[in-house]
């Protein structure tokens, strides 16, 4: 760790000023480094922090840990930071630190966070929190147990088309709500002739990969806090390109799923389905949507897009394939407006967890959240691996999880 010490915290006569010590694990990654670091910690820092409803102002100071020195070094002198070092052990044994935040690949996370709540450090991670739901409950426990709050990133939630479609179904805009299909990925190259956009690790089941772990925790947290709790899932994962190319051009079996399609049950009698694929060409207005049917209205929202046809605007197909259909069906469709500004969604995220933590008040996405997405994505691998639909017990902290 650098020897520069942080600043005490300074309180003028009409702003008191709170500053926090972050250490963040794992930057040198592509979403730890573009989201969290530069977009998110460094932009509040950069802006002098935030000020909360009291008046207080919340200044952030980062710690910079990971493997190599010589790439925490060069990340410290790009951005002007004072801190980092190698050793988490000593970073998570210094009281100016007071957050941890967790940006590995899954496989390292839990034994990290661990580490961190044994030290009383209040946490705030990526996803998957762990491999297992036994394992991500477990933390979820133990960070309760020890008084630990936590935070557990749940970005999608802040995309403005997201945002948008939040603004409709608190509307009623939709009446009672029907169905969910969603549609999300794109194609990542195999590695031979054009490098892969996705790091290798993605595509071994060995090392963490695969498309549900990545990608069906997402769609937990957007599904319970849109639209309802996920009561069950079916879901057949698809291993289609078997062989790809690592970063150093070496060919190597590819033992994840590349693409699964789930179908989740949820409460109230609201039916989803969502595609996620890493082996599509994208023929969609965004490399992500979701189309919402009700009862009075329907909504296709994407990472930024939203547009609307209400009942009273519905047009009346009828099917005939005899003869070609000559209407646009795309002119039907009303586009939402924005009517808000909308920032990074990460560094949303992190300015209402810093809030939350600051003012000590409840923060909903903490390691339970985490957790169930956790078991989401459990039970999709084993609906695929078994060939049946797989009921989602409730989980809690006091007590053990219902049969499987």
């Amino acid at each position: 760790m650098s020897s520069s010490t942080l600043a005490p915290a300074v309180a003028s006569r009409s702003v008191p000023v709170r500053e926090i010590g972050i250490i963040m694990n794992g930057v040198s990654g592509r979403m730890g480094y573009r989201q969290h670091l530069v977009r998110s910690i460094l932009a509040i820092r950069d802006q002098g922090g935030i000020e909360l409803a009291d008046g207080t102002r919340v200044t952030v100071v980062p710690l910079l840990v990971g493997r190599s020195e010589a790439k925490l070094a060069e990340l410290a002198a790009r951005h002007g930071i004072a801190d980092y070092t190698t050793d988490l052990d000593a970073a998570l044994a210094d009281p100016r630190w007071e957050i941890y935040a967790d940006f590995l690949v899954t496989k390292a996370r839990s034994a990290a966070l661990r580490k961190a709540i044994a030290a009383g450090k209040t946490i705030y991670t990526e996803k998957p929190t762990a491999e297992s739901v036994d394992d991500a409950l477990d933390l979820a426990r133990l960070a309760a147990d020890a008084g630990i709050r936590t935070g557990v990133v749940h970005d999608k939630l802040y995309l403005p088309g997201l945002q948008k479609l939040k603004r409709l179904i608190d509307s009623g805009f939709f009446g009672r709500i029907l169905s969910v299909r969603g549609e999300f990925g794109y194609w990542v190259f195999e590695g031979d002739w054009q490098r892969a956009q996705r790091p290798s690790w993605n595509y071994r089941a060995e090392d963490g990969g695969g498309i549900i772990v990545d990608m069906f925790p997402h769609w937990n947290y957007v599904l319970e806090n849109l639209f309802g709790r996920v009561t069950s899932v079916y879901a057949q994962a698809a291993v289609h390109i078997g062989e790809r190319w690592d970063e150093n051009g070496n060919p190597y079996a590819a033992t994840a799923e590349d693409a699964a399609y789930g179908i989740f049950e949820l409460e109230g009698g609201i039916v989803a389905q969502i595609n996620s694929s890493w082996t599509v060409r994208v023929n969609r207005d965004e490399l992500v949507e979701f189309h919402v049917d009700g009862t009075h209205g329907s909504a296709v929202v994407g990472l930024f897009g939203a547009k609307i046809q209400h009942r009273t605007a519905t047009p009346k197909p009828v099917w005939n394939p005899d003869l070609e259909d000559d209407h646009d069906y795309d002119a039907d469709w009303q586009n939402v407006p924005v009517n808000d500004v909308f920032q990074n969604g990460f560094r949303q995220q992190w300015e209402e967890f810093l809030a939350s933590y600051v003012s000590n008040t409840p923060y909903a996405f903490d390691l339970l959240a985490g957790a169930r997405g956790v078991q989401l994505a459990e039970a999709g691998l084993r609906s695929s691996r078994e060939g049946r639909r797989i009921e989602l017990p409730t989980l809690a902290l006091d007590r053990q999880r219902g049969e499987r």
